[in-house]
């Protein structure tokens, strides 16, 4: 995973920065240590890589064994990882280690929740922008290992045209004309609707994708008829655990929702150190 390290370096400084005054004061010496990394509660497991990192950049002969592999759910009390070294570096790694972790794997919890509340209809969980900066490609990988897809990484690789840019352009029909003149042939344009004669229009105008934005079930419904098959329909704003199903139901091909990265519950995991 490309940029790891420039992430994790960042947020260890962050934590430790000219040192750290606890374990300096209170550790002498090289001391060996072990350390478990226990699940307090049932999740889907993501980020062990990003975990065992921290632990490597801080010491290269660091040790950390995972007991669980990314995409499996553990259950309250397992041990998903084991870790070897020295003990300062330990007690250093660990609480930048539990936040990146906890993280991902609420992420990765969160989509196999959506993602079953989707299933047998055919319908894409996927996810946004609105993620935590800095911490971007962290988390659309935790996104993918909980079974949903990602939506553009950022505004450098996919066209949406928003409410906004057609406000700026004057237009849907514009907007999407300028695009096409300006992008390579192999970039998708997508355009966000907000009601059905919208939708009209970004079919007409060519739209490879269609967002039906806060749109209610009926309406999408007949949005969906309305564009039959022509192009991509995506479903997006409001979506919960409650609503994802009856929006699944109206025939939409992806449903994107903010909430698998910007409202996930971090995964309660511990790390207790032992003697070597």
């Amino acid at each position: 995973m490309l940029g790891i390290d420039s992430i994790i370096e960042n947020a260890l400084r962050e934590d430790i920065h000219t040192g750290d005054l606890t374990t300096t004061a209170v550790i002498e010496g090289n001391r060996p240590a072990r350390a478990r990394f226990i699940a307090k509660e049932p999740f889907v497991v993501a980020g062990m890589h990003v975990a065992a990192r921290v632990f490597t950049l801080l010491d290269p002969g660091a040790v950390f064994t995972p007991l669980f592999s990314d995409g499996a759910v553990a259950a309250k009390g397992d041990v998903i990882a084991e870790l070897h070294g020295d003990a300062a570096v330990l007690l250093q790694g660990e609480r930048v280690a539990l936040n990146l972790l906890q993280r991902m794997c609420g992420i990765a919890t969160l989509t196999a929740r959506y993602r079953e509340a989707v299933s047998g209809t055919g319908a894409r969980v996927v996810d946004t922008r609105k993620t935590t900066p800095g911490l971007r490609q962290l988390e659309k990988y935790a996104v993918r290992v909980g079974g949903g897809a990602n939506h553009r990484s950022g505004l450098y690789d996919g066209v949406l045209i928003k409410e906004n840019h057609i406000a700026a352009a004057g237009g849907i029909s514009v907007a999407i004309e300028r695009a096409r003149n300006a992008i390579p042939h192999t970039i998708k344009i997508e355009v966000e609707t907000e009601n059905l004669q919208q939708v009209a229009e970004a079919l007409r105008a060519g739209a490879d994708i269609i967002m039906l934005d806060n749109m209610d079930p009926d309406t999408m419904r007949t949005a969906v008829e309305l564009i039959g098959g022509k192009a991509i329909v995506e479903a997006s704003g409001g979506v919960n655990l409650e609503s994802i199903g009856r929006i699944a139901a109206t025939g939409v091909d992806i449903i994107s929702v903010g909430a698998l990265t910007h409202s996930a519950r971090a995964m309660d995991i511990s790390m207790l150190l032992e003697d070597a």
